[in-house]
Formats: C-alpha cells, sequence, structure tokens
C-alpha cells in the first residue's frame, strides 16, 4: 500500500495519541516504513526475516514483518527471532527483545501474528491445525520463561478471538501456565475503511489483538486507540487499531 505524507502524519499523530515506549508491530513491509509512523524518538528492530542472510525467506514483491518500536532511552537487549510455525515459512517469525535487561524488572517481550482464518471455533482445517500449532509454540515458549522465573509479555495480530469463553486458543495457550489475557474485556470499538466499500468504515465485531503478560506482572486491561471514521475515509491508517497497556514494576 502506498501512502502520503499526509498518512504517516495521521498515523504518527495516532502513534503519539497511545503513549507508549514500546510499540510491537506486524505486517511492516521495511525499518523506513515503521520510522515515518512512530517518528524520530523511537528505535527500530525489525524481524531478523528481513535480514539478507535470511534472503530465502523472503518474497520477491511485498514482505510483511513483525518487529519493535522502542522509545529512545528505553533499555532493551536484541534476542534472536524464532519461527513459529513448522517447516521454512516466510511469514511466521516471532520477533523477541528483552527489557529492562539484567535488572529486577527485566521483561522478555515477544510481537507475534499468527495465521488468519481460524478466528473462531476449531475446525479440522489447514488454517485452524496451523494456528494450533503456532499457539503450542508460543505455549512452549511462555513455559521457558516461568520455569526460569522470568516476567514476559506476549503482543500482536493472532488473528483470533482470545477472549471468547472457554475460547480453545486460549486454552492450548496459557495450558499449564500462569498467563494472564491483559484484553480479555477490551472493547471492539475499532472501525476500519471497508474493503468492499471504500467511502464506509467496518467495524470488527471481536478483539484480535491481543497482549499477553505473566501473572505475575501489573498490567492494565488492554484498551483500543480507535481512529476517528472521518480519519479512516480521509486517510491510508491501518485496518487494526493499536491497543496498549500501561505495565507497572
Amino acid at each position: 500500500m502506498s501512502r502520503t505524507p499526509q498518512d504517516f502524519e495521521k498515523l504518527t499523530h495516532y502513534v503519539d495519541k497511545t503513549q507508549a515506549d514500546i510499540f510491537a508491530f506486524q505486517e511492516v513491509e521495511s525499518a523506513a516504513a515503521i520510522q515515518k509512523a512512530v517518528g524520530n524518538d523511537f528505535t527500530i528492530y525489525l524481524s531478523d526475516r528481513s535480514n539478507a542472510s535470511n534472503r530465502h525467506l523472503q518474497f520477491n514483491d511485498t514482505n510483511q514483518y513483525t518487529g519493535f518500536a522502542v522509545r529512545n532511552g528505553v533499555s532493551v537487549l536484541d534476542k534472536p527471532d524464532f519461527s513459529i510455525t513448522r517447516g521454512n515459512s516466510k511469514l511466521r517469525f516471532a520477533s523477541y527483545l528483552v527489557l529492562n535487561p539484567n535488572q529486577e524488572n527485566e521483561t522478555h517481550l515477544l510481537s507475534v501474528h499468527l495465521k488468519a482464518g481460524c478466528s473462531g471455533a476449531y475446525r479440522n482445517n489447514r488454517d485452524c491445525k496451523i494456528v494450533k500449532q503456532q499457539g503450542q509454540a508460543l505455549a512452549k515458549w511462555i513455559k521457558a520463561r516461568e520455569d526460569n522465573k522470568q516476567h514476559y509479555v506476549l503482543l500482536g495480530d493472532f488473528n483470533h478471538n482470545l477472549g471468547y469463553q472457554g475460547d480453545w486458543l486460549w486454552d492450548v495457550i496459557s495450558d499449564n501456565t500462569s498467563a494472564k489475557l491483559v484484553t480479555k474485556d477490551t472493547k471492539a470499538e475499532c472501525k476500519v475503511r471497508s474493503n468492499r466499500n471504500p467511502n464506509k468504515t467496518h467495524q470488527f465485531r471481536s478483539v484480535i489483538d491481543h497482549i499477553i503478560a505473566s501473572g505475575d506482572l501489573k498490567a492494565s486491561s488492554g484498551v483500543q486507540t480507535v481512529f476517528k471514521t472521518q480519519d479512516v475515509l480521509d486517510y491510508k491508517l491501518s485496518d487494526h487499531c493499536p491497543v496498549s497497556t500501561t505495565l507497572t514494576f
């Protein structure tokens, strides 16, 4: 998608409105693009999949990367990304940072993007099988953090309504852990431009962008930063609204 300077200016307005020190992003093509959106007060950590050494894991035309934008002055350690999908997946890498490394409040962060096509009930099809396997990969990572007595937060586009009562994917991800869903009660208020009619907006019925935190972390309930309807129609914003939480150590 090509964006004008005015589009980026409006995106920056919503970045500022969210007032976050760390953004976990998904579906970003380049460090330059996300830098334009967040401004120069942030350092960009783009997925290792974007490295030249991972050319075989990239598409020839458009790539969608995960990563983080971290406000300058916030202490982080960039850890190697890892694939959450079996085989040589070109899409599903989890970006990994450690916030406040070697300090009392050290916290391990993942930016994730799960496969689309299985947003609700489990069906025995390819999409749901892949999503289940991705959930198991995240559960394994969470378990390793808890075994090491480390704080953690997972953020991203899960393409799934984890907050639904008794949701099967949440059961997979949180199995035998103290993980809590910070976005369990987050209201779905996000409006985006309609695919069918660009002059209209579309409101999602449920939240598919989530934040998961370790049970021992104080995290405020997730909140969406909602775009104004006229801004959605006038500018090329995102087809997702930012969701944020405040961590208190």
